[in-house]
């Protein structure tokens, strides 16, 4: 691989034009910039003539959350079918800041935190389907910063809208996590029981979702599977903390040459900085070529491998990999592998490059102390909670 640099300054970047491909039997539109995700999900909820069903973590009371839930508001006064299922723990909209949706016929349910013996269950999940046929997905969340522009520290993000037979896929998962949401007893062994049995495949498109299973979910265990046999990797991943099962089979592609790992410089919470850097040593010298993204907040999530990309709400860290709620959708279509690969480099250009030299500058006993504590904050604690620890990084 070659040696490539940041040639743009951060200030001068902006985000990449929407784009569309076919790609196994689906039509994919993808919506890296803000502005465009924004009108894209408007469209989704104004064009809607029979149902929304919608699936978020977080869900701020702003103004871009305001004007989301006018368009629900509007679509359940014209008739529309419309659920609202937030994460209590994540969404900080009240019941009365939704009082107007429910008043006009819509659905709000909210997904209760669980505490198991280890962990507490998060539902990290963010989804919109249209009528059932049409559907919205990927890592952004409904708060103003998920839709603000590079220059405004915006989160550099993706949204994906989807039409095809794998929409069939989401309609049967969003049922199932409705029946949940609704019942007033929200059990943690049955949500572990249908993370761990249920997945939704055709040719070669795969509905895959994570949660709280015995060791790896769903998602993470065919990440896992294929890193065994992969040989070329790309990875644009807002938090990177994987355990060292996961790391050292990225090692194992690293030492073929074709490995790039585009990870944040810049983010809300430092201490999951901090947590990816602890692992930069190894990597290295494995021969991973890494970069930190640098013009604004980094909260994209996407895996090429190979042939196969990995798209959806799922970071690669311990809370995604073993206990959130996820969805990820996996196709495997050369084409689309290789523009999503053109995508990477498009923010790679604009990213600085962690040379071993770089990154022994900056390793300070200090910094190594922050880093390794970072990596443990974020395994084992919320980000909710280390935020507020971000150690100065």
């Amino acid at each position: 691989m070659g040696d490539t640099e940041s040639t743009c300054p951060p200030t001068q970047f902006r985000d990449p034009e929407p784009f569309e491909m076919d790609a196994a039997g689906q039509h994919l539109a993808f919506y890296p910039g803000g502005i465009d995700r924004r009108i894209a999900l408007f469209e989704l909820v104004e064009g809607a003539k029979t149902s929304i069903d919608v699936c978020f973590y977080i869900f701020a009371e702003d103004t871009v959350s305001t004007e989301f839930r006018d368009a629900l508001v509007a679509a359940a006064r014209r008739g529309v079918k419309v659920t609202l299922i937030v994460d209590r723990f994540g969404a900080a909209a009240t019941e009365s800041f939704l009082r107007p949706l429910t008043d006009a016929g819509g659905a709000f349910l909210c997904f209760s935190a669980k505490w198991t013996r280890r962990y507490l269950i998060r539902n990290h999940q963010k989804l919109v389907i249209a009528d059932g046929k049409r559907a919205m997905f990927g890592g952004f969340n409904i708060a103003d910063d998920y839709f603000a522009p590079p220059e405004e520290n915006g989160w550099n993000d993706l949204g994906i809208v989807i039409e095809g037979p794998a929409v069939d896929g989401l309609n049967d998962w969003y049922t199932k996590l409705r029946q949940w949401t609704e019942r007033e007893e929200q059990h943690a062994r049955e949500i572990a029981r249908t993370v761990r049995d249920w997945k939704w495949k055709e040719a070669e498109v795969t509905w895959l979702v994570g949660g709280p299973t015995r060791g790896l979910s769903s998602w993470a265990r065919c990440v896992s599977d294929d890193l065994i046999e992969g040989d070329r990797l790309d990875m644009f991943m807002a938090y990177f903390s994987p355990p060292k099962k996961l790391l050292r089979r990225i090692g194992r592609i690293a030492q073929k040459g074709d490995t790039r790992l585009l990870m944040a410089g810049k983010s809300d919470n430092g201490a999951t900085i901090g947590a990816s850097r602890s692992l930069y040593d190894y990597l290295l010298a494995k021969r991973a070529e890494i970069w930190e993204f640098e013009p604004c907040k980094l909260h994209t999530k996407l895996i090429v491998l190979d042939d196969a990309v990995y798209l959806g709400s799922a970071n690669f860290d311990m809370r995604s990999l073993y206990i959130n709620l996820e969805l990820v959708l996996k196709i495997e279509d050369a084409a689309l592998a290789e523009r999503m690969r053109e995508f990477v480099g498009q923010h790679i250009a604009v990213s600085e490059r962690i040379t071993i030299p770089l990154h022994k500058r900056r390793a300070t006993l200090w910094n190594r102390i922050r880093w390794n504590l970072s990596w443990l904050l974020v395994s084992v604690i919320d980000y909710t909670v280390t935020r507020r620890l971000n150690l100065g990084i």
